[in-house]
């Protein structure tokens, strides 16, 4: 469930604005206490990657809450409370890139008392949720910390309607509200950890190659983190987006060999492959079922005899893909795994440059960005020439080795690299 809102801090005397306009129709306003006690490793690995897992009693929704960063909105994954305070293993399981197996404790509580107000539009559809929140955090072991606060989120909930979402907002900031600094009742409890560990802040000054590298190669590993947990959710495309991210990591070592020191990088080139292979099998099964099912549904109906898109659809191919699909995420689950999300982060956090990576991105990127342009130039001549399948197969990885680096150097070069990437691609 995607959660869509918006975040205010106000004063403890803030009076809350009329919020019945555009013919909208306000309910009673409902008094909720919610406790939540917020899980986490004790460096708090969850909260630098801005991810929540609570367990919250009160409310509607009382049981667990796993929060994951989706764009600037939050992807909510739920489960029972269940008898004990013990994290769910299915929720363990999809925070496993950052927690990296280490265990997952009580580190806040946080006490909230909650007046809801329900928004709706003239015939009776919910638009927005908005709650006033008297909220008491502590942080959990030495030295205890307390801190109390009062905010206001609003909570879109309908689809589409994000405009009633902006209206509100725009009604709660003109009587004073301002939009909230922290990510999160946790962030502002713990004191808004500064972003580190499994997410790495983003690098936004490329004048140097230098600094161009670090910022793509660490674009690539935060992309890779999220895709992670929709993998292990086997959501739609997740296997694909992450399997690019990992491929797009190993290109970029080959098309920045000439700024990094290998010797300091070791089997990583072989380790991504390795992790591209486990999810190319499942992707190719993806593939394979989608085209089979448009070859079905593409014949005459006189020509398909029996149940063939069962058998072959549902009993064969689906049965394979899971197959392939219990194996990438026993994978993704694997010490072998782990480390190499340890080496991942250290490559974001500082890959090892070396002097040729100095001068200005527009002085050495250029050249870059030529060279596999110039391999694949030359792989397609041999391969148009001999219509062998081998060299057709390497002017293809060719072809995508461009794509890719022209995607690596257009922050830097802009259009050139843009059009440069779209002739690959095409």
């Amino acid at each position: 469930m995607l959660e869509v809102e918006r975040k205010f801090t106000v004063p403890p005397d803030f009076v809350v604005p009329e919020l019945a306009m555009h013919g909208w129709a306000v309910a009673p306003e409902t008094t909720v206490v919610l406790d939540a006690t917020y899980y986490d490793t004790e460096d708090l690995r969850l909260a630098r990657a801005h991810i929540t897992l609570r367990r919250r009693v009160g409310g509607s929704d009382a049981g667990w809450h796993l929060k994951l960063p989706a764009g600037r909105d939050r992807e909510e994954i739920q489960r029972p409370l269940g008898r004990g305070a013990t994290v769910p293993p299915a929720l363990a399981d999809l925070v496993l890139a950052h927690t990296r197996g280490l265990p997952l404790a009580p580190v806040a509580h946080i006490h909230t008392t909650r007046v809801l107000t329900t928004i709706s539009d003239p015939d009776g559809t919910p638009l927005v949720e908005v709650a006033d929140d008297h909220v008491e955090g502590q942080r959990l072991g030495e030295p205890l910390k307390a801190t109390c606060w009062r905010e206001i989120e609003v909570e879109l909930l309908t689809a589409g309607r994000e405009k009633a979402l902006a209206a509100v907002g725009k009604r709660l900031r003109t009587a004073g509200a301002t939009p909230s600094t922290s990510a999160s009742k946790l962030a502002q409890t713990l004191g808004r950890p500064d972003s580190g560990g499994a997410r790495l802040p983003a690098t936004g000054d490329r004048r140097s190659a230098a600094a161009a590298v670090t910022a793509y190669l660490r674009e690539q590993v935060q992309a890779l983190l999220a895709a992670d947990p929709r993998v292990r959710r086997d959501e739609d495309d997740a296997v694909h987006a992450m399997r690019v991210a990992s491929r797009r990591l190993r290109s970029a070592l080959r098309t920045f060999r000439p700024l990094l020191d290998h010797s300091a990088l070791g089997d990583l080139g072989s380790e991504l492959k390795w992790l591209a292979s486990v999810l190319g099998e499942v992707r190719d099964r993806e593939v394979l079922h989608e085209r089979m099912r448009r070859a079905l549904d593409d014949l005459p109906d006189e020509l398909v005899l029996g149940p063939p898109r069962a058998r072959l659809l549902d009993e064969e191919l689906r049965a394979g893909g899971l197959r392939a699909r219990s194996v990438a995420v026993d994978a993704l689950r694997s010490s072998r795994y782990l480390t190499l999300l340890d080496r991942l982060d250290g490559l974001a956090a500082g890959p090892p440059l070396t002097p040729r990576a100095a001068p200005p991105a527009r002085a050495v990127l250029p050249r870059l960005a030529r060279r596999a342009w110039k391999r694949l130039r030359r792989r397609a001549a041999r391969a148009i020439a001999t219509g062998d399948e081998d060299r057709l197969h390497d002017c293809r990885k060719a072809a995508k080795q461009a794509r890719y680096t022209a995607e690596a150097v257009a922050p830097v070069l802009g259009r050139p690299a843009a059009r440069l990437g779209g002739k690959a691609k095409k």
